[in-house]
């Protein structure tokens, strides 16, 4: 499944929303700092689908605060 990610770095409170089918918006208190937003991603939505972060894979945004997200689904 490919997946549509709003990033918030440094929030308050850590959560995914979830705006339709296919776009997310995940908070995240890590900073945008040497990839520590994009991994605390990577672990959030894991969490929301029920996957290894292994399954979790950031295909295109790395640098920015809209990514397009991998779930590999068993």
């Amino acid at each position: 499944m490919r997946i549509t990610v709003r990033a918030k770095p440094r929030a308050r409170q850590p959560k995914v929303e979830q705006r339709d089918e296919t776009h997310f918006v995940v908070a995240v208190r890590e900073p945008p700092e040497d990839g520590r937003a994009n991994a605390a991603i990577v672990k959030a939505l894991a969490a929301h689908f029920g996957v290894a972060p292994a399954q979790v894979t950031i295909v295109a945004g790395h640098a920015g605060k809209t990514k397009i997200v991998d779930i590999a689904r068993p």
